[in-house]
Formats: C-alpha cells, structure tokens, sequence
C-alpha cells in the first residue's frame, strides 16, 4: 500500500464527504427532514463529534477497501462506490422499517448516498490511481 497516497486520498474523500453531506442533507433535503423535525435532535444540541468522526470512518474505511481490494483508477472506484452506496441503500429501508421516516427521505436519502460513495470513489480512484509502468 502507498501510504502517502492512502493519506492525501483519505483526507480528500474526508472533506468530500463531509461537504457532501452537509449539501445533500443540510441543504437539500432541510424541508424533507423538517417534516420530521421532532425525531431529530435539535441543532444546538447536535453532538458535532461524533459527526465528524462518523464521517472520517467513512472516508477512511472506504479509502482502505479502495486501496486493497479495488486500484484501477476513478471507474473502479466510482464502482465500488456505487456498490458500497447499495449497502447503505439497505440501511435506509431498515431505518424506515423502524423509523418514522417518510418516503421522501427513504428516496432522496437512498439516492444520495449512492451518488455521494459513487463520486467519493471516483475521487479516491483518481487520488490513489496505480502507478503507471514506465516503458
């Protein structure tokens, strides 16, 4: 493993995903979680340390099945992202099995995620792409 590479693509899919969810849920889907509103914590008392973190997690732990299983650059990353946003898709009906979540977050929600991974590891994949042999 290219561990310089592994650290600039993990720090770049970090801020990705943050900034992606913040526009994706902060932004977009405000209203849709509005409906919702008293199932959520309140702003001020949003515990941003563990959002962070989660979001970090994510980044890292991605970046490390990119950098050990995937390699080929940003399609195979974009794949994986896809199929890894798949598995998130699953947690989203989960949640609105046990949730009271409406059919507006289940859909939007399910979408984001996948597009958010699909474009996280296209960025990985560009970040951390297999060195080109020299000939």
């Amino acid at each position: 493993m290219n561990w310089s590479k592994f650290f600039i693509a993990f720090i770049v899919a970090f801020v990705f995903v943050f900034f992606f969810g913040f526009v994706w849920h902060g932004i977009l889907m405000k209203s849709a979680y509005m409906e919702i509103a008293s199932h959520y914590r309140a702003h001020d008392d949003m515990q941003w340390g563990p959002l962070l973190l989660g979001h970090a997690l994510m980044a890292l732990f991605f970046t490390w099945t990119y950098a050990r299983f995937s390699g080929g650059g940003p399609g195979a990353g974009a794949r994986l992202g896809i199929l890894i946003g798949l598995i998130f898709v699953g947690l989203y009906f989960i949640r609105f099995a046990v949730e009271p979540l409406t059919m507006k977050i289940l859909l939007i929600g399910s979408v984001g995620d996948v597009l958010e991974f699909a474009l996280m590891g296209a960025i990985v994949g560009a970040v951390y792409k297999p060195s080109t042999p020299m000939l």
